[in-house]
């Protein structure tokens, strides 16, 4: 009786698309979040909003970029599967993959550590407000598609080839 269960490539494959799609799915909504936050400041009379902050501008282009490099990657992957050839053949296709999510991981970190230090700055002595509370949702958000990133990372290293000693 012949072995019915995918193979181990084709698992990681399947896992690493569901990775990729997690990651899209929580960036395009900490995309959403961090745009859409805006509060009137009670003394002035001012319109605040992410735009007014260099550190929320930071954290809104690394979720651009690695909502990018996402949708890039799910296409690949995507057309991978479907195909069963590599849009980016040889060696250099998993050096992409590999040095690509490490690169994109820990620049969207750096983003998510950025967004809470000033939701947590902003947020001393002041109680919360719906400002802060997006931009603080937005910033896990960011982490999680961080965390998501970052194990794909981990797949995409096991594809790298193997160098003789």
């Amino acid at each position: 009786m012949a072995d019915s269960s995918p193979s181990s490539s084709t698992v990681s494959r399947t896992a690493l698309i569901l990775l990729r799609v997690l990651t899209f799915i929580f960036l395009f909504i900490a995309l959403i979040l961090i745009a859409v936050a805006k509060q009137t400041d009670d003394n002035t009379g001012e319109k605040i909003k992410f735009s007014d902050f260099y550190t929320y501008r930071y954290m809104i282009s690394t979720i651009i970029i690695g909502f990018a490099y996402n949708l890039l990657q799910m296409a690949f992957s995507i057309f991978t599967v479907v195909s069963g050839n590599r849009v980016l053949s040889g060696n250099g296709g998993y050096l992409f993959d590999f040095f690509g999510d490490k690169v994109i991981s820990y620049f969207m970190i750096s983003g998510s550590a950025a967004g809470f230090g000033l939701t947590v700055e902003l947020g001393r002595g002041v109680p919360s407000n719906s400002f802060t509370d997006k931009a603080n949702a937005s910033a896990s958000l960011l982490l999680i598609g961080f965390v998501f990133t970052a194990i794909a990372s981990t797949f995409t290293s096991f594809a790298l080839p193997k160098k003789p000693n």
